[in-house]
């Protein structure tokens, strides 16, 4: 039976969805065709009317959980809460949720042994999630003291270059310590849950205290 324009679009978008939430839960490997189908409410051989090969679905879902982290901090607005943002990430929910979740901390080691193509979706993936984070800690960005009186100097282009420099460098740290962190609280959650518990709180004070000072 033919289905329509609208019906196919319908499905591949399910087929999407459904492996960027299973491969983010069981990883590339413990994921099978068959899974993402039934997952998705369409038979085997439909998938292949969609995309080319499975290797074509794997870089199109991951690019597809990478929306979870972008979303976020696109239409910021000036001072939202970086704060919040951090313990949302370092949580319990989070990290008891990797299917709904950010797909660095799930897939990034499956990425690093799948080869070029994969990477490069991660690659682009992670640097506009850097770019955004940076702007949002500009946006955020403790001001440094004034002189009692005086007004702020207007930056020239060198200034404004090291200045988002600086932003981008500390959104690499902010970012990788979230990421590695919230790995380091899974795999340890099963056995030690404490120590896990423990991961996640101290590095969300160590980098909420970190923000609140302001770059040199």
């Amino acid at each position: 039976m033919k289905v329509s324009k609208a019906q196919a679009a319908e499905n591949r978008q399910g087929i999407l969805d459904a492996a960027a939430r299973l491969y983010r839960e069981r990883g590339l490997t413990g994921v099978g065709v068959a899974d993402i189908t039934r997952d998705a409410g369409l038979t085997h051989g439909g998938l292949y009317r969609h995309f080319e090969s499975k290797d074509a679905l794997v870089r199109e879902a991951c690019a597809r959980a990478f929306d979870w982290s972008i979303a976020p901090l696109d239409g910021h607005t000036p001072n939202a809460n970086v704060a919040d943002r951090i313990q949302s990430y370092l949580s319990p929910q989070h990290r008891d949720a990797p299917g709904s979740g950010c797909p660095a901390a799930a897939l990034a080691v499956d990425a690093a042994r799948a080869g070029p193509e994969l990477s490069q979706v991660f690659a682009e993936g992670i640097e506009r999630n850097i770019q955004r984070f940076a702007k949002l800690l500009a946006d955020s960005a403790p001001a440094a003291p004034a002189a009692p009186g005086s007004a702020p100097a207007p930056q020239d282009a060198d200034e404004a270059a090291v200045a988002a420099a600086t932003q981008r460098a500390r959104a690499m740290q902010v970012l990788a310590t979230m990421v590695g962190g919230l790995v380091l609280a899974r795999a340890t959650a099963a056995a030690q849950p404490g120590l896990s518990e423990e991961l996640l709180t101290t590095l969300q004070n160590q980098l909420i205290q970190w923000l609140e000072t302001p770059p040199r």
